[in-house]
């Protein structure tokens, strides 16, 4: 696959992608970039660096490693919550929360090229997502409860209900709690066809390994 080297790159690698992966920094297994390099290697599309508390230069450094990774695989990453960090990190996408930054000041500092996401809890939300502009994509969750959310209840599996009903152009992904085969499946047989994991490979034995398969899972649909 060919690098994803501009934000007019990313449109299309968005409208393909099917496996978004959240990661911390991996500062307990030191071992990030190979890490990437596994995953990104074996079919995940998106990355996130997900890892509450960084300060800004520490973070920008992380992003380095994570930008250079997509850049050797032809893959997309992402920067969580602040606009700041994604406008100085170059960064393609930027996902936003319910109580982050309003899609429009987020937009007047990323500019109009680089991807927005968006998380969405309940029906409302998911609704407003679909046609809210300058929203490229929204994730719908958490599915289950998981602790890289704590304190935030289940949507449950009647939210991916929703957004399928609801299907249209805007990518979506289920997300929350898709930390197994066995759940990622639950999803799939709901409808959705994108999804969001963190467990399901940052813990996992062979990260590379179960990236594949929950890959090859979601590109057989």
């Amino acid at each position: 696959m060919a690098p994803v080297s501009s934000p007019h790159d990313a449109r299309p690698a968005l409208a393909r992608a099917r496996l978004y992966l959240c990661t911390d920094s991996r500062a307990r297994q030191g071992d990030l970039e190979p890490f990437l390099d596994a995953v990104l290697a074996n079919g995940v599309d998106i990355v996130q660096l997900r890892e509450k508390g960084l300060e800004a230069r520490a973070e920008l450094r992380l992003l380095e490693v994570l930008a250079a990774a997509a850049q050797r695989h032809g893959k997309l990453w992402a920067v969580n919550d602040r606009a700041d960090v994604a406008l100085a990190s170059g960064a393609p996408i930027l996902h936003l929360g319910q109580d982050d930054l309003p899609v429009p000041l987020a937009r007047r500092i990323v500019g109009d090229e680089v991807l927005i996401g968006r998380s969405t809890h309940d029906p409302a939300q998911l609704d407003a997502a679909r046609t809210e502009p300058g929203v490229d994509y929204y994730c719908a969750g958490p599915t289950w409860t998981t602790p890289t959310k704590p304190g935030r209840p289940a949507a449950g599996l009647g939210l991916l209900d929703h957004g399928v009903a609801r299907q249209d152009a805007r990518p979506w992904f289920a997300i929350g709690g898709i930390e197994n085969a066995a759940r990622l499946e639950e999803v799939i047989a709901r409808g959705a066809r994108r999804a969001v994991v963190v467990r399901m490979i940052t813990e996992a034995e062979d990260p590379g390994a179960a990236a594949r398969a929950a890959a090859d899972r979601l590109a057989a649909l």
